[in-house]
């Protein structure tokens, strides 16, 4: 019978690294690289290796799409809880407008690390989904494909970084709430194409993409 997959994302390569001395692994993941609208946002979490007992309460804690928003916002808690340091930042659409998303990503993956390095720990190694982060070329990196996946602290990430973004869009639902952003948070639905269609892009979001750019060429 098949082994079924973990539903909490190891710590294997925590471990391994923390073993060559590299024990304050800070994993990084985004959240918002694909949606019309609305920041992209990431997080950065330091896990206690060495604490068995804070590292039990992430039980269920993994790559933040294959979990419910209810599950993402029960865990965010433990994981702010339990991290040695965890922080989260974020790039605008005009940041994403004006230098792509990629450079975006990064530059909200910095944030996010110089606000989990405010509390004075810092990295001995950077896990990072997918990306490297030349700019820090003097701290150690892994970039793990399918990271948050793959490695607790990525999953972690994932999590917080999703959470923030998700209540941002809902924030901004308030303000703007002919488009919906409270139930796409900003993703290319149906109901998000109409409004478009209908009232055209907002402040926030993304001119740079297809989908919006033709909204500003195309009457309403």
């Amino acid at each position: 019978m098949p082994r079924k997959a973990s539903r909490t994302a190891s710590l294997r390569h925590e471990r391994e690294y923390a073993q060559l001395g590299m024990a304050r692994v800070f994993g990084l993941d985004e959240a918002g690289r694909g949606p019309w609208a609305g920041p992209v946002a990431a997080a950065a979490v330091c896990l206690p290796l060495d604490a068995p007992a804070r590292l039990a309460a992430l039980k269920g804690v993994r790559d933040s799409k294959q979990m419910t928003p209810r599950q993402r916002a029960a865990l965010a808690g433990a994981i702010q809880t339990a991290a040695l340091a965890w922080g989260v930042g974020c790039a605008t659409s005009r940041e994403i407008d004006e230098r792509g998303i990629v450079t975006a990503v990064k530059l909200a993956m910095l944030r996010a690390l110089d606000a989990a390095r405010s509390g004075g720990i810092e990295p001995d190694c950077l896990f990072v989904d997918a990306l490297l982060l030349p700019e820090l070329r003097h701290i150690p990196q892994v970039s793990l494909v399918g990271g948050d996946q793959r490695a607790l602290s990525i999953a972690a990430a994932s999590v917080l970084a999703k959470v923030w973004r998700d209540d941002y869009l809902r924030q901004l639902d308030t303000q703007y709430p002919v488009y919906g952003f409270a139930r796409h948070k900003g993703y290319g639905t149906a109901e998000h194409q109409a409004a478009l269609q209908a009232h055209g892009p907002c402040p926030e979001h993304r001119l740079s993409y297809a989908p919006v750019a033709r909204c500003l060429r195309e009457p309403a």
